[in-house]
C-alpha cells in the first residue's frame, strides 16, 4: 500500500464492517505525518477523499486475496 499511512487500513477495515459508507469512513479518518496523499505534507490534518478510501480497502483486499495462493504456490514448488 504505497503512500497510505500503516494505521489507516485496519480503523477502515473496521469501519467497512459497520457497513458505513465511503464518504462517511473518510470523515472518519485524519491524514497524519503528511504519508496518505500528498508530498510535503500538504494534506496533513485533512481527511482523505472516498475514492482514495476506496482505493486503500481494494488494495487491502487484493492483498489478502493473492496472499494464501501466494503461499499455496510457495509450498507446492
Amino acid at each position: 500500500m504505497a503512500g497510505t499511512e500503516l494505521a489507516m487500513p485496519p480503523v477502515a477495515l473496521h469501519l467497512r464492517g459497520q457497513d458505513l459508507s465511503l464518504s462517511e469512513i473518510a470523515a472518519r479518518l485524519v491524514i497524519i505525518k503528511g504519508k496518505l496523499v500528498s508530498i510535503k505534507g500538504k494534506k496533513k490534518g485533512q481527511h482523505p477523499s472516498p475514492a482514495t478510501v476506496l482505493r486503500m480497502l481494494r488494495e487491502h483486499d487484493e492483498a489478502d486475496s493473492t496472499a494464501p495462493a501466494a503461499a499455496a504456490t510457495a509450498t507446492a514448488s
